[in-house]
């Protein structure tokens, strides 16, 4: 694999992880484009690092989050609960924050046996541009939610679920994670930003499941460690795009504008559909 290529797909990975367009539907599109099976011939461990590089890019976006959640837990294990609740007997915000994300995790296990054929999805460019046009759709209603008050203090477990098994379904190649869960997010009564927040912190397991799923098969598979360095780069790229991108995100539906990413992925629909018949 050259450098220019591992940098290219890992912009494409920073990006499209985050923006609500799908980054396995764009990376099965770019790679068929380009004739590059980068998840084959050793190339597969490319995929786990890329996935490392978009955990970076959330764990650096969301450190405060993620630090409150961890001082939080560990005084609620350690001192027997009383300080991991307010004086009025619920539980801190950071606290519940990680229930609710174990709640909203849960749906994947769901998806486990079928994890290949829902990879065998990935090389059919026809269903992806079908898939992407169920993401626009849903970026277009999301704009059109009206602004809800439910956040980590107050939402329900049966909210989560809900948010879970969308999070679930889109696993299919060409659905935007992001775009999915935080559109039901939002059609649940969530605050705008709670859904932004809460979307990006219940994919970190996501990312580590299929993290830890990849790395079984590049070890398995073989990997080129004389690629490894342009590897590295990659990541480095998807982990500094991604970071970034999260923060556009974050403007983008709390401005009402997250929809418009409806359009393109229309767009790229259509331009997909044509390719897969010309070619």
């Amino acid at each position: 694999m050259s450098i220019l290529l591992a940098i290219l797909l890992g912009i494409v990975q920073g990006i499209a992880e985050f923006l609500p367009i799908s980054s396995s539907g764009h990376l099965s599109i770019l790679q068929n484009l380009i004739g590059v099976k980068y998840d084959e011939g050793g190339h597969l461990f490319f995929d786990v690092l890329l996935h490392i590089g978009t955990l970076i890019s959330i764990f650096i976006a969301y450190r405060k989050e993620l630090r409150g959640i961890v001082r939080e837990t560990a005084d609620f294990m350690l001192k027997r609960g009383d300080e991991g609740r307010e004086s009025d007997g619920r539980m801190k915000p950071g606290l519940r924050m990680l229930i609710l994300v174990i709640v909203g995790t849960l749906p994947l296990l769901i998806i486990l046996p079928f994890y290949d054929l829902i990879g065998q999805l990935y090389y059919k460019t026809l269903f992806i541009a079908f898939a992407l046009i169920i993401t626009g759709a849903l970026l277009f209603v999301s704009d059109k939610l009206a602004q809800g008050k439910k956040n980590e203090k107050n939402c329900r477990l049966l909210d989560v679920i809900f948010i879970g098994l969308g999070q679930m379904v889109a696993t299919i190649p060409g659905l935007s994670r992001s775009g999915t869960t935080i559109t039901v997010a939002l059609a649940r009564g969530t605050s705008r930003d709670f859904a932004v927040r809460y979307s990006f912190l219940l994919s970190i397991p996501a990312v580590v499941g299929s993290f830890l799923l990849s790395l079984v098969k590049a070890f398995k598979a073989g990997i080129n460690w004389s690629a490894v360095p342009a590897y590295l780069i990659g990541m480095v790229i998807a982990a500094v795009v991604g970071y970034f991108a999260i923060f556009l995100v974050k403007k983008l539906v709390n401005s009402k504008n997250f929809g418009k990413f409806a359009y393109y992925c229309w767009g790229a629909a259509l331009v997909t559909i044509i390719l897969t018949i010309v070619l």
